[in-house]
């Protein structure tokens, strides 16, 4: 089984201003934006990995650190296969958390475990935008799936 860690996601007061530091210190690219009913923000890559940069609506939506919270969120593992991989982390001592694989329609998606200490892990056999399963196969991060609304921009409202 081939699994890459290629998902990092952090909680922050204000993406925006969070994914400025990190494009303008490390020279990473942002390659979209989320507004879901969990989370807004930013999406960064450095050509392999997606960096999710997230400011949690509500308490219950970013877990039980609640929103004011700030780190690292949760990682993300892109896998060879999803029932494999769930098979593996649950015997492996995780527990499901939440998130399912789409009957039909739109192929992005997580599945989330717990690790035995907690820590929220992302799988997917899908992959994230900005990330390349590969190294070899393609460094620009141009590989990766595409964005779900790549021209999505953001509702700022209640940024502090």
């Amino acid at each position: 089984m081939s699994t890459k860690l290629r998902h990092i996601a952090i909680s922050v007061p204000d993406p925006w201003k969070t994914a400025e530091f990190y494009v303008n210190a490390f020279g990473f690219r942002k390659v979209g934006e989320t507004d879901s009913s969990l989370a807004r923000g930013v999406y960064l890559s450095d050509g392999v990995m997606s960096i999710a940069l997230l400011n949690y609506k509500t308490d219950e939506a970013a877990g039980e650190r609640g929103r004011d919270f700030v780190g690292l969120h949760h990682i993300g593992m892109w896998v060879d296969e999803i029932g494999a991989a769930r098979a593996s982390a649950e015997a492996a001592g995780g527990t499901y958390y939440m998130g399912e694989v789409p009957v039909k329609g739109n192929i992005f998606y997580e599945v989330k475990y717990r690790d035995p200490n907690g820590v929220i892990v992302d799988l997917t056999d899908h992959g994230w935008g900005g990330a390349v399963k590969d190294v070899g196969a393609d460094a620009s991060g141009s590989a990766g799936p595409a964005l779900r609304h790549p021209d999505l921009v953001a509702d700022r409202s209640g940024i502090s």
